[in-house]
């Protein structure tokens, strides 16, 4: 029916429509601004930070429940807070990849990444906002014992230490006047630590992994915040300027509790005993997370980029941590499979382009009687023209002649939406593993390409994505009559190709590869539609 043909181009365009806006939105809508000094965790009460090079205590406080020595919950005070003041670095834990900078309080304060592709404006990349909750830090319920803790500096068992294989011990020591912390912490050169809390007189408290890594200073707007895996298995994601959305968690069992952006991940995680943990939502509508300890508490961490192979040695598991937005249920095993092709190949961008061609492959039975329609439809668009102009006062019978000559063609006039249809899911997976795989963060590909994760410094492939798309244009079979609709198809490619000059480079490529595998399908389907088409003209003769 003319009707179908019709959804066909409507469909054809608002897919693509959709593209162009969807990646405009997640790419250039500008992410809400917060000041350095926005880590606050009461509605009422505003931090007051003092401008330093060396990380601070910050008057940072929670009003979420904590547990009592009598298994009664209890919270922390609000007024509960360190004095403004600096603290020096405790203990330097060093290894190849990171430095760990652990403060007096007994926190990691900072962690400098010292690979070269790690680098932001020539200066070796620091995760850690220092005016943010820092993980590690401990909260007590009880308030003047909470202000106490936040006043007193640990001793530590080494100044310095560098780490060997098989884990390196650091030991903390905090004296109070009602009771001693005492921190065991071991560090591997993964990144991972076990952590140990004793108390020499049971109180009850808290330990966090802190606010998120400040390290993503792109445009791309990407998912950042808390994530929770609870026992059950549910994945619980709380975004960073949405949090206020969410109820606040109270007690519930967890495998593992994440504060993560877009590339790297402060993680505490037990997964052999479930983890109490208590969420609560700051004034800048962001949730902290804090974990009910025990006197003698022993769980596990990691503080670094969120690569897919570090934390599967690390434990499986952990590749949960690893997300990519409401599609990560398709998106994780896309990743998989790029990874098992750079894993063949060793080089990101060769496995982008060979994962392209596989999904090309995979779907060319449906692409090829989905163009082989479009063909058709091309060809009956005279004939479909004849029958509107005689039967346009009747509809019915219309629709019927049409149906009738569909029929007798052997054309489907919605044979071209399926594949259509089909790419979605595909493509915005890919969209996400590429834009949020930390693995192609100065992963080179060849020539001038040195970072997948970044935009095309001289805009080649852009320019090649926007010619590719405007040539297969000219070869794919064309049966829209709206003139409006003609237009925005002409200057499709002109749109796209502004837009996908700031992309990171690993997308674009995705994308071009993809337009040069469908004009050569085109080709080969083109020729396929001539030879039948010779064949039926042979036949009738």
């Amino acid at each position: 029916m003319e009707q179908q043909s019709d959804l066909q181009k409507r469909l054809l365009l608002a897919l693509t429509l959709s593209f162009v806006v969807f990646i405009a939105f997640d790419l250039f809508m500008p992410k809400p601004i917060k000041p350095l000094d926005a880590n606050v965790t009461s509605k009422t009460e505003q931090v007051k930070v003092e401008e330093s090079t060396a990380p601070q205590v910050v008057n940072t406080t929670t009003s979420a429940p904590a547990p009592s020595v009598a298994s009664t919950l209890t919270a922390p005070s609000t007024n509960s807070a360190a004095p403004v003041s600096t603290f020096k670095v405790l203990t330097s834990v060093n290894s190849d990849r990171f430095i760990y900078s652990i403060d007096e309080l007994g926190r990691i304060a900072q962690v400098k990444m010292l690979e070269k592709k790690y680098e932001y404006e020539g200066e070796k990349l620091k995760l850690l906002n220092p005016n943010w909750v820092k993980p590690l830090e401990i909260r007590f319920s009880d308030k003047a014992l909470n202000e106490e803790a936040l006043k007193t500096p640990y001793s530590t068992s080494a100044e310095s230490v560098y780490l060997a294989s098989g884990g390196t011990k650091v030991t903390l020591t905090q004296k109070l006047s009602s009771t001693t912390v005492t921190k065991e912490l071991t560090f591997y050169q993964d990144g991972h630590y076990d952590l140990n809390i004793n108390l020499s007189t049971p109180q009850p408290y808290f330990v966090m992994p802190g606010r998120r890594p400040n390290a993503d200073h792109t445009i791309y707007m990407v998912n950042q915040g808390a994530m929770l895996k609870k026992s059950a298995g549910e994945i619980l994601i709380i975004e960073d300027g949405d949090a206020d959305s969410e109820d606040k968690l109270n007690g519930i069992n967890i495998d593992f509790a994440s504060s993560f952006d877009r590339y790297f991940a402060s993680i505490l995680y037990d997964f052999d005993k479930p983890l109490k943990v208590y969420t609560q939502i700051t004034a800048d509508e962001n949730a902290l997370v804090f974990i009910q300890g025990e006197q003698s508490f022993a769980l596990h961490g990691y503080l670094g980029p969120k690569e897919s192979t570090v934390l599967a040695n690390i434990n499986p598991k952990l590749t949960d941590a690893i997300e990519y937005g409401v599609i990560t249920f398709f998106a994780k095993p896309l990743f998989q499979l790029l990874e098992w092709f750079h894993n063949l190949v060793g080089n990101w961008g060769w496995a982008i382009v060979l994962v392209t061609l596989l999904i090309k492959l995979v779907l060319f039975p449906l692409s090829y009687k989905g163009m082989m329609s479009m063909q058709k439809l091309k060809d009956l668009a005279p004939q479909m023209k004849e029958l509107k102009t005689k039967y346009g006062k009747d509809p019915q019978k219309m629709n019927m002649k049409m149906m009738e000559m569909y029929k007798k063609e052997g054309a489907n006039p919605m044979g071209g939406c399926l594949p259509m249809l089909m790419q979605i899911p595909i493509f915005f997976a890919i969209y996400r593993v590429l834009l949020n795989a930390v693995e192609l963060q100065g992963a080179e590909w060849a020539l001038w390409i040195a970072d997948l994760s970044i935009k095309d410094p001289f805009y080649v492939l852009p320019i090649l994505m926007g010619a590719s798309m405007w040539y297969q244009q000219k070869l794919t079979p064309n049966t829209m009559t709206d003139p409006m609709q003609q237009k925005i198809f002409q200057w499709l490619p002109v749109v796209m190709t502004i837009f996908f000059l700031t992309f990171p480079a690993g997308l674009v490529l995705y994308w071009l590869v993809n337009n040069l595998f469908t004009i050569a399908q085109q080709f080969v389907i083109n020729s396929a539609y001539e030879k039948q088409k010779a064949a039926k003209a042979a036949l009738r003769k």
